[in-house]
């Protein structure tokens, strides 16, 4: 058996036809690759599930190909590195913020996910990942008087409190709103060239990349800072950080720099408060249509008691998982990935050029009714263990998947497991919104405030033969 990762002889695919040209007109088309997340069902309606988009002659601007099928996608994530490499989007991020595991060529990248990957398996991210419970409460403690709130402010006013602890060991309740403010500047700015067909040369000063510049040099201004802090004080309390300096590659011995560290603990800021913050507010915002299912997670987390709950305690919450999952499904952190492949390769049966960029359509692939009956239904129970069992590993990635799938994921799952726990477990939420609208800058955020009315959550009455 071949498993991700190892190298493989590829068939020749030159006699297999080239991916179809989708028919779309190119005002169209332009329209939906630009948006990231409706857009894939445009797409996919028009060409299928394997369908190339050309804007001009292959020297003006390369074939992006959009995949929305599982085995499709399996033939560009799950194959060797050798044949695909970061896209546009990584480029425009390196440029911005420096190397980092999230953009660095496969190359380079290797030995920095060796040293890095013993501090994020689900083992270890117990070690610094237990944040989320303490900030939840906290929301909920500012909640006491019930009303009206927002669940898109106060998820990312409790990620950012729960990733300063745990990523940089302090409390960034100061600094949320400027930290904030740079992260939106930034990957706002990175996102809007990755998709623009013409970009201004990089060296050209435009107001956008000076303020982009300006909000990176801050955010690393601050990790660096934070950094040496720990060099100091060899008793401060920052585990992400202890764990990024003490993280070693086992084949060459060689240590992160410091600039290394910086710019790692800046993608994680990056890449940890968005997706982790809108998942959980989706997840909330769901369960606000959902009473049953909500009383459902309440009655887990409250199972385990009233104290803080740790993540010795995840696997007691096992529905509450199973939210998780299906809001991921819904809603995925990434609605999409990208890669440029380094050689012609087969997709689905079709041949993609070497030059290509891949755009596997996550977001068009959770909401397949080929693979997920009545897609738009918020069901847990698609996520109960008999029924994971029998589906393929390729039809739900909200992490994406093969050899560079997002290292966060354990931290991502276990963070939001906590927090959803503990806020249900203490208030009933009813979602003020019918809708959940989405933009998709760099990830994908709520587009506009997310309202639900809460009270606090009366504790379970037994009848009397219960009782007895």
């Amino acid at each position: 058996m071949v498993g991700i990762g190892d190298v493989v002889q590829e068939p020749d695919v030159s006699a297999l036809p080239l991916a179809p040209k989708n028919p779309l007109s190119l005002w169209r088309l332009a329209r939906s690759v630009r948006d990231l997340d409706a857009g894939q069902d445009v797409l996919r309606a028009a060409g299928g599930t394997v369908t190339r988009v050309q804007f001009g002659p292959r020297w003006l601007a390369p074939p992006l190909v959009a995949v929305f099928d599982p085995a499709a996608i399996r033939d560009v994530l799950g194959r060797n590195d050798a044949f695909a490499e970061r896209c546009i989007v990584h480029d425009e991020v390196r440029h911005a913020a420096g190397d980092s595991l999230f953009v660095l060529p496969n190359e380079p990248w290797r030995p920095r996910k060796r040293a890095l990957q013993p501090v994020f398996t689900k083992h270890g991210v117990r070690d610094f990942g237990g944040h989320m419970s303490r900030a939840a409460q906290d929301t909920v403690d500012g909640w006491a008087d019930g009303g009206e709130v927002g669940l898109d402010a106060d998820g990312r006013r409790l990620t950012m409190q729960s990733l300063g602890h745990s990523v940089l060991g302090i409390d960034l309740n100061e600094h949320a709103e400027s930290i904030a403010e740079h992260m939106h500047v930034a990957s706002s700015y990175t996102a809007d060239r990755a998709l623009r067909p013409v970009r201004a040369p990089r060296w050209l000063p435009t107001p956008a990349r000076r303020r982009a510049r300006r909000a990176v040099a801050a955010m690393l201004a601050f990790t660096h800072e934070i950094l040496q802090g720990c060099r100091d004080d060899p008793d401060r309390d920052a585990p992400l950080v202890r764990a990024l300096m003490a993280a070693v590659d086992p084949e060459t011995g060689h240590r992160l720099s410091d600039d290394d560290i910086c710019n790692d603990l800046l993608i994680f800021l990056l890449a940890g408060h968005d997706t982790t913050a809108t998942a959980l507010t989706y997840a909330l915002w769901a369960l606000g249509h959902h009473p049953e299912i909500q009383q459902r997670v309440a009655a887990e987390a409250a199972a385990i008691g009233d104290r803080e709950l740790t993540p010795q305690d995840v696997p007691q919450l096992g529905y509450t998982n199973q939210v998780l999952n299906e809001a991921l499904r819904m809603c995925p952190p990434a609605a999409g990935v990208g890669r440029l492949l380094v050689r012609d390769i087969a997709v689905g049966g079709y041949r993609v050029q070497a030059g290509s960029l891949v755009a596997v359509g996550i977001a068009a692939l959770h909401r397949d009714p080929q693979l997920w009956p009545d897609p738009q239904v918020f069901d847990p129970d698609r996520f109960a263990p008999e029924r994971i069992k029998q589906r393929d590993r390729w039809e739900f990635l909200p992490f994406a998947g093969g050899s560079r799938s997002c290292i966060g994921e354990h931290f991502a799952r276990l963070e939001t497991t906590l927090a959803l726990a503990t806020i249900v477990r203490s208030v009933e939420l009813t979602s003020l919104e019918d809708h959940f609208a989405v933009e998709v800058p760099f990830t994908t955020i709520a587009k506009g405030p997310i309202r639900a009315r809460v009270q606090p959550r009366r504790p379970a009455h037994h009848s009397g033969a219960d009782a007895d």
